[in-house]
């Protein structure tokens, strides 16, 4: 399935910051590394009034103070930011023009044959809700990624237009104008099940993301685990040659008892219950160690894992009625002399609608499994090379 995403890039960022800040009335002077923001008196922002400077990157400064903020998307500046303008416009209305491009599916696209004419027909308006939404991804170890996601949804036949996502994205990317009107006519508890499907299918899309970063965090654990258990068992064998260390001395002096003088039979009582105690606790010490490792250092590993699991956090920023057109497209297709006219459902930013197969092997047709013959029915790549 097609994944409708924006990738947070610093480009992007800064093109946003800049829309955002200038359509509340701020001014910005900018250079290579720093933008001086001016904000005027009253308006209503997460920033303050009066200059401020945004540094570009992470280069520096180090720590943020009052005035000066870096501008990089992970810094607290943007996400405050970006928090902000879903808050201030967290739904909208779009309409997806019907005499926008005709799309030509990847099928006919990468063929041979050729579209002479297209002609689309809409029959009735739908209506889609498009959620875009933030996905933060944080291990507490090394990892910290913001993706932008969007997920489009028919209200009335919940079907999943991931084409259609694709489409507002286009329409909506900072680098464009964004030709928005009125507002979500559809009451919250319309809204709520269509939410819940986005979601949903957002999980979905997302879980070979997850799935990879937390096969490299479980590495990083795996590892950390290893480095411990090498330490500790480095400690175990320190302390067992201390441990055989007393244990030598305390035999010697026990010899020394049995066969010196009172004088030197006192001091090596003194010394050897002085070792023992010492003996005893080492030896308490090692025990539990060594207990410790063979069960596999479980305590340490669960923190360990703790620290290196998977913070997995999805919200929605914002949410927009998108109108769009359903009906049929005429292809009049030419192959040389031979001529084809395919009637497809179609749907104004969403494309062709239809599964479309081969007549002769009933495969689908596909970028990778194109059209190559249109005498007697469409017939598909695969089809005519096993003839």
């Amino acid at each position: 399935m097609t994944e409708a995403s924006i990738s947070v890039t610093q480009s992007v960022v800064e093109k946003f910051t800049e829309r955002y800040l200038c359509s509340l009335g701020c001014s910005i002077e900018q250079s290579d590394d720093h933008w001086e923001v001016s904000v005027p008196e009253a308006t209503e922002t997460v920033i303050s009034q009066g200059k401020h400077m945004l540094i570009r990157g992470e280069v520096n400064p180090d720590d943020d103070d009052e005035n000066t903020k870096r501008l990089h998307p992970e810094s607290a500046f943007f996400q405050e930011l970006l928090r902000e303008a879903s808050e201030r416009s967290p739904s909208g209305k779009v309409s997806i023009e019907t005499d926008s491009d005709i799309e030509i599916p990847e099928w006919i696209h990468h063929s041979s044959v050729e579209v002479e004419n297209a002609q689309f027909t809409p029959y009735y308006d739908r209506i889609a809700i498009v959620v875009l939404f933030r996905v933060g991804i944080e291990t507490v170890s090394e990892y910290q990624q913001e993706l932008l996601r969007a997920i489009a949804v028919d209200t009335r036949s919940e079907e999943i237009l991931p084409k259609l996502a694709e489409t507002f994205l286009d329409s909506t990317k900072v680098e464009t104008e964004t030709a928005t009107s009125d507002d979500v006519q559809l009451t919250k508890t319309n809204i709520r099940p269509l939410l819940e499907t986005a979601r949903e299918l957002l999980l979905k899309n997302v879980q070979g993301k997850l799935d990879s970063i937390h096969r490299e965090a479980s590495r990083a654990a795996d590892s950390e685990v290893e480095e411990y258990r090498q330490m500790q068992q480095q400690r175990i064998q320190e302390l067992q040659e201390k441990h055989s260390n007393l244990s030598s001395k305390i035999n010697d002096l026990s010899e020394k008892i049995n066969s010196g003088d009172e004088d030197s039979r006192v001091q090596a009582l003194r010394e050897r219950k002085e070792l023992k105690s010492e003996y005893e606790e080492l030896d308490e010490t090692l025990n539990e160690l060594q207990e410790r490792r063979d069960s596999g250092f479980p305590e340490r590993q669960r923190e360990i894992r703790e620290r290196h699991s998977l913070d997995v956090q999805v919200r929605p920023l914002t949410l927009t009625e998108v109108e769009y057109d359903r009906g049929e497209i005429d292809f009049e297709l030419v192959d040389g002399s031979i001529h084809q006219t395919v009637t497809l459902g179609y749907g104004s930013g969403i494309g062709v609608a239809d599964t479309v197969r081969c007549s002769s092997c009933e495969r689908k047709l596909t970028e990778g499994n194109p059209i190559r013959a249109i005498s007697d029915g469409l017939k598909c790549q695969s089809c005519t090379k096993e003839r």
